[in-house]
């Protein structure tokens, strides 16, 4: 018999997955409060669930699983950040929290299922089905010094986000994500799921989260979400009619400048493989690799 058990996350997990993650992925932030809203209220038609593993009443593992609703794809399904202490590895825990996941998705109809794997994993990924197809890069940036604030160009002023209305974020995201690469499109990114995943989520810094603002539009946006004194940049990305103006770059450029001046020291991204221009951004602002993640994708049956 197993000396550990799997269960369905609770709130109440929320420190423990909190600690789990930093240790195995510390480029990745999300806070205690963002983490326990995500178990405690899930957004409505994902079918959204969480598992977690114990030894001896401690949290050694974890897991999420839902239906993808940004995309049209039919029966598209998401496992995510399936991780282990790496003191418990080699004991089975992976699999069982795997078996555990493609359980739920399974009488949901979904029928492809998309996971993440850092390299080290990959074999264990090919084992249990999944095909890797393709890199997703992650950096990080030292905010000590600060980036300078940068000059707006002709016609464009920098906006907190906290002071836009969320529609017109909303718009540049989803026009600018439209060419976006990846496995999946997000073609039914709604307002109402945008609104629960991006300008709800507690860990957004509105006041540091920029815009590029032009003609009473959103042209380009760079959203940060916190936790202490380390951020993630949610989401970078110009308008595709405002491109090659280097908007992108400053208005990230400003939004890191922001997070800083409010006690920010570091700062973590990640892109695509493919997302040359993303790439160059990050490098020419200083940005240093520090880990990378496939995709793993598999028929479900």
């Amino acid at each position: 018999m197993a000396d550990f058990q799997i269960r369905h996350a609770t709130a109440d997990d929320a420190p423990a997955v909190v600690a789990l993650r930093a240790l195995v992925h510390p480029y990745l932030v999300r806070g205690e409060a963002s983490t326990r809203k995500m178990l405690s209220e899930p957004p409505a038609g994902e079918d959204w669930t969480a598992f977690v593993a114990e030894v001896d009443d401690q949290v050694v593992g974890w897991v999420s699983a839902f239906r993808n609703i940004r995309t049209s794809e039919p029966d598209f399904g998401e496992l995510s950040l399936l991780h282990t202490h790496p003191e418990q590895r080699r004991r089975g825990i992976g699999t069982a929290l795997l078996d555990a996941a493609l359980g739920h998705l399974r009488p949901l109809g979904v029928r492809q299922v998309r996971t993440w794997a850092q390299p080290e994993a990959l074999p264990f990924a090919r084992r249990h089905g999944f095909t890797p197809s393709r890199e997703l890069r992650y950096s990080a940036l030292e905010l000590r010094p600060a980036p300078a604030m940068p000059v707006a160009p002709p016609g464009v002023r920098w906006r907190a986000l906290a002071d836009l209305d969320p529609r017109l974020v909303y718009a540049a995201e989803v026009a600018a994500a439209a060419d976006e690469p990846g496995d999946v499109s997000s073609d039914a990114f709604t307002y109402e799921y945008w609104l629960w995943d991006v300008w709800e989520n507690l860990g957004l810094d509105k006041a540091a989260s920029t815009a590029a603002e032009s003609d009473g539009e959103v042209v380009a946006l760079s959203l940060v979400k916190r936790d202490g004194d380390r951020m993630w940049s949610d989401y970078t990305a110009t308008v595709p009619s405002h491109r090659g103006r280097g908007l992108a770059r400053l208005t990230k450029q400003a939004a890191l400048h922001r997070a800083a001046a409010g006690g920010v020291r570091v700062a973590y991204t990640s892109n695509d493989e493919a997302n040359a221009p993303m790439l160059a951004v990050n490098a020419r602002l200083g940005y240093r690799p520090v880990a990378a993640q496939w995709s793993c994708l598999r028929e479900l049956t």
